[in-house]
């Protein structure tokens, strides 16, 4: 079993939140790595090795686990997810941690919460958006509407409705659903204006058959210095694959970083 260090940290409003990393990765080059929607960093990120691959890469993966996550905190006040509460979290972490040059990776909801994050003000030296699309970006209240729904309709959703797998994941992960629903309300859409404004070179990453958050090369194309790569899978099974990992660390180690 992997070895991790998990360390408390307190946000901007004092909500605890957990920040996993691999032991044996301390001293490499930091990179940020948030995980998708009712998941956490040990499934997304540990599981299927690629946390791993880049510690082997001369990296250091930061990994926490989002609010109403994992083991962070899941409050039940409404008050605790202000607008963009995500990317004020992966503020507060990068501030304590006292990051000062560092990559930012995010798979769905992590893609959304690294944009957010640079658009509030974040400067990665990479950034590295898997499983998004422009219209996930663009588009952020139907898509979680879609999540709302199966969180309302979660203990009467039966196999063959197009719930159902977001309702196992939910199960399987032990998600606390009051605290996940009021989270879908925070994450605010993102402009044009704000993606033409993103710099940094930019990875899109996204499975071959992953189109649940629009497409991909739209959103490569709205970024300055973005290119798309496609991998094997769909939204659920390409973070499962091991060219997730692979993809990571090629492209950040593109300029000889990390090795």
């Amino acid at each position: 079993m992997t070895e991790l260090d998990t360390q408390r940290i307190s946000s901007f409003d004092g909500q605890p939140l957990a920040v996993h990393r691999l032991r044996q990765a301390s001293g490499g080059k930091p990179v940020i790595l948030l995980h998708g929607l009712f998941s956490d960093a040990r499934m997304n990120w540990v599981k299927f090795g690629h946390a791993q691959r880049l510690a082997e890469a001369g990296f250091d993966p930061i990994m926490p686990d989002l609010r109403a996550h994992g083991a962070s905190a899941a409050p039940a006040d409404a008050a605790a997810y202000p607008a963009d509460v995500l990317a004020r979290d992966v503020a507060a972490i990068v501030e304590t941690l006292g990051l000062d040059a560092f990559d930012l990776v995010g798979f769905s909801l992590g893609a959304r919460t690294a944009v957010r994050s640079v658009v509030s003000g974040l400067a990665p030296r990479r950034l590295v958006l898997a499983g998004m699309g422009l219209e996930g970006l663009a588009g952020w209240n139907d898509r979680a509407a879609f999540f709302i729904d199966a969180i309302d309709r979660f203990e009467t959703v039966k196999q063959g409705d197009p719930a159902f797998f977001a309702v196992q994941f939910m199960k399987s992960m032990k998600v606390d659903r009051p605290a996940a629903r009021l989270l879908l309300h925070s994450v605010s859409d993102t402009t044009p204006e704000e993606l033409a404004a993103i710099e940094m070179p930019t990875l899109v990453l996204c499975g071959a058959q992953d189109r649940d958050n629009g497409s991909p090369q739209a959103l490569a194309d709205a970024l300055p210095s973005a290119r798309l790569q496609e991998i094997p899978g769909t939204h659920m099974s390409s973070v499962t694959e091991a060219a997730m990992g692979e993809a990571i660390v090629a492209f950040l180690r593109q300029d000889g970083d990390g090795e």
